[in-house]
């Protein structure tokens, strides 16, 4: 039976309570005050202020772009509206990889300056020094393995990853030395189905997939994908449950149509 409506706050103990009681972990993205309230009040778990923001909020390519300080901003504006949801934001591309020390101090900005609960990394052992070197001042860690969007001109595609038995290893290699230097939880992207379902038993940490089968411990979308807002965009592995942008996009020419033809506003839409 779900404990959904019983618990008034989400923390890292919750999510490792539900994999013990095998309920299911929902999560989202929001990057904005008003967005972020609507989907926390909605009941979701984990609210991801992803680094997806410099596609779908700033329309740029790849999610490299986006600074440490634009993301505090969209932190900022999503915790503000949170009341129960866990807020888990991205490191961007550039703020730990390689520098245990910078890696720290972006961290340390991300919680002090936006009042987030955890951050997010990509990557798995090449970067055991930067999370642990974070964890030793008490902010929870999410790992993210399998696509990771931050490395994309190094594979080249946005195509499933771990595939071949060499890359399959080196994934549960890195699942289980997550959970070892202690991390709370970890994202897989895009891996087959099978193999995610493997690193979920493997470890007794949660796994949140995206595009990884439902033999993980809980799922993630990005918001923007899920409600139909980003039409162009439409993987495998997204399901819709909004055609948001048809919607948006009558309501505004409904709104030009009023307006060319003075019924807006009414004499009840006026002092």
């Amino acid at each position: 039976m779900s404990t959904h409506k019983e618990i008034k706050r989400i923390t890292t103990q919750t999510l490792h309570d539900f994999k013990e009681n095998g309920e299911k972990i929902s999560m989202l993205t929001a990057y904005d005050f008003s967005m972020a309230g609507i989907v926390d009040r909605a009941g979701i778990d984990v609210i991801l202020v992803g680094d997806s923001a410099s596609n779908v909020m700033a329309g740029h390519e790849t999610t490299l772009p986006i600074t440490l300080n634009e993301m505090i901003y969209h932190a900022s504006a999503v915790v503000r509206a949170v009341s129960r949801a866990l807020v888990v934001v991205d490191l961007p591309f550039g703020t730990y990889q390689g520098n245990s020390r910078l890696a720290l101090e972006s961290a340390i900005r991300i919680m002090k300056e936006s009042g987030a609960h955890a951050v997010k990394m990509e990557g798995g052992g090449e970067i055991r020094e930067s999370i642990e070197r974070i964890l030793t001042a008490g902010i929870p860690v999410m790992g993210h393995l399998g696509l990771t969007p931050q490395s994309i001109y190094k594979f080249g595609t946005y195509t499933v990853r771990a595939k071949e038995e060499l890359e399959a290893q080196k994934l549960l290699e890195d699942a289980m030395l997550l959970e070892k230097i202690g991390c709370f939880s970890f994202v897989v992207e895009k891996i087959p189905a099978q193999l995610a379902e493997k690193v979920a038993k493997s470890v007794h940490i949660p796994v949140i997939g995206i595009g990884a089968g439902p033999g993980v411990d809980g799922q993630v979308l990005v918001l923007h994908d899920m409600l139909g807002i980003n039409k162009e965009f439409r993987p495998r592995f997204v399901r819709r449950y909004l055609e948001m942008a048809d919607l948006m996009d009558g309501a505004v020419k409904q709104y030009i149509t009023d307006v060319k033809s003075m019924s807006f506003p009414s004499n009840k839409e006026m002092y």
